[in-house]
């Protein structure tokens, strides 16, 4: 299901609408630009979620590297472990949490 939302919150930035339900019928224009076609929004909805998923992963990236690599990289510093156990966890969060 195409959420309309979520593409003009990514590629209408700036721009002034409402929208009632998650339909293209429910989407009042209120900016002086010309209001999309609904099926210049249907193009967008790949390229628009994919964006959403890149964001996603790396706030899901960013919240492992602080609770899990972070303590390995200054365990490493100490020498309580290794830079490799370090690269390794940090390669397992990207492996987890793909940007794409």
């Amino acid at each position: 299901m195409i959420d309309y939302s979520l593409i003009l919150s990514v590629n209408y930035t700036g721009k002034e609408w409402t929208l009632v339900g998650n339909d293209y019928d429910g989407l009042e224009w209120r900016d002086a630009s010309p209001k999309p076609t609904k099926e210049e929004l249907d193009s967008q909805w790949g390229s628009a979620s994919a964006i959403k998923a890149a964001e996603q992963a790396e706030r899901n990236r960013k919240a492992a590297y602080i609770s899990e690599a972070d303590p390995l990289f200054f365990k490493a510093q100490r020498g309580e472990a290794t830079m490799e156990e370090w690269q390794a966890k940090v390669q397992e969060i990207k492996t987890r949490f793909p940007k794409d």
